[in-house]
Order: structure tokens, then sequence, then C-alpha cells
């Protein structure tokens, strides 16, 4: 069985974030703690264009402590609170000083009948239960703890996914993001065509 591929830290350093939003649907997430192992098909993006989009926590150029882990290099994990409840997972992209990310939306949980790798949790029925950046970061364990580390070389593995090239992807404005003004109308969301996202 082929062991699998994980994705180069050079797919996060590109400039263009949208690209890397789309690019990212079918991958596979991994995320391991002392206990487990848990892993999903990510199946919901969207990108945020850094300093020139409303919609980014980074816009006009703001930077706090928790905005500085967006001016990190590609590659690098960002997690924030929502609503002090919600722990919301996003990828930086693009060169370390350009506060681009893409946040994961929704992921199709998977286990080891799926991926040559053991995964110590089982998911009989997936529909619905990580479709939804909170939920899925329930689901992975991802919590605030994860924020800054890189991709790959820590916590949080990201691998290629043979069956990304049947994959039917579709396009969208970004949701609750109405305080955007005409960046919220963007064509910035992707998922799965099949997948049933939280509207």
């Amino acid at each position: 069985m082929t062991e699998p591929v994980l994705v180069d830290q050079s797919f996060f350093l590109r400039d263009d974030v949208v690209a890397i939003a789309r690019d990212l649907i079918g991958k596979i997430i991994l995320v391991e703690d002392q206990k487990t192992v848990k892993a999903g098909i990510i199946a919901e993006t969207e990108a945020y264009a850094g300093e020139t989009d409303r919609a980014s926590h980074a816009y006009g150029g703001r930077r706090t402590n928790r905005t500085e882990t967006l001016y990190l290099s590609g590659g690098h994990v960002y997690v924030y609170l929502c609503y002090g409840i919600h722990h919301l997972l996003n990828f930086v992209t693009n060169q370390a000083g350009i506060p681009h990310a893409v946040l994961i939306r929704g992921i199709v949980p998977v286990d080891k009948e799926y991926l040559p790798l053991c995964f110590a949790t089982r998911f009989a029925k997936w529909e619905g239960l990580a479709n939804g950046p909170g939920k899925l970061s329930r689901i992975l364990g991802v919590c605030m703890e994860h924020n800054g580390i890189l991709l790959n070389e820590s916590k949080i593995r990201i691998y290629e996914s043979k069956s990304q090239t049947s994959m039917e992807i579709l396009t969208s404005s970004r949701i609750g993001v109405d305080y955007a003004g005409e960046d919220a109308h963007l064509p910035y969301r992707f998922h799965l065509k099949h997948y049933k996202p939280v509207k």
C-alpha cells in the first residue's frame, strides 16, 4: 500500500490565496495528540486576502496580539477563538509579512478504511459531523495551543489525495462577513459538490 505524501511547504508560500483555498479541497488533514490520531478530507474553505480584504482580521494592516500569527510565513497555523466558544482553524499563506490565510470551514472525517494510516477514531456516519469551522475543530481537537505551529512539522499535517482529480468543486461567496461590504460578495469560498455546508 502506497504511503501518503505530505503537501510540500511551497504549496502554502504561493501568492494566490484564492487558488490555495481551492486547491486545499480534497486534501487530507490529520491532527495527532498523545492519545489519538484524527483525520478528514478538507471539504470547505474560504480565502482571506489580508490587508486589502475587508473580511480579513488584517484588513488595513491591523497588527494585534491575535493577528501576529497571520504575518508569519505560509504553512503556519492560525487559530482564533470566535464568540469566545469556537476555535477556528486557518492556514497562513504567502511570504512572511503578507497576512493571507485560508479558513478551513468543513471536513469529511475519515478512518483507516480510507487511508493507509492507522486512525484511532472511526466515524460510522460523517454527514453533518464536521460541516462547520467550530464543529471540525471539536472533532479534530484543534485549540489555541495549535496557533503558530508549522504544518507538517508538528501536530497537524496535510497530505495529498489521489481522489482530488475526480472531485467537483463549487464556488460561492463567503459566509458571515456581511460587514465586509462589497468584499463579502467575492467568490472566495469553495466546497465539494456533494458536501452539505452550514449556511
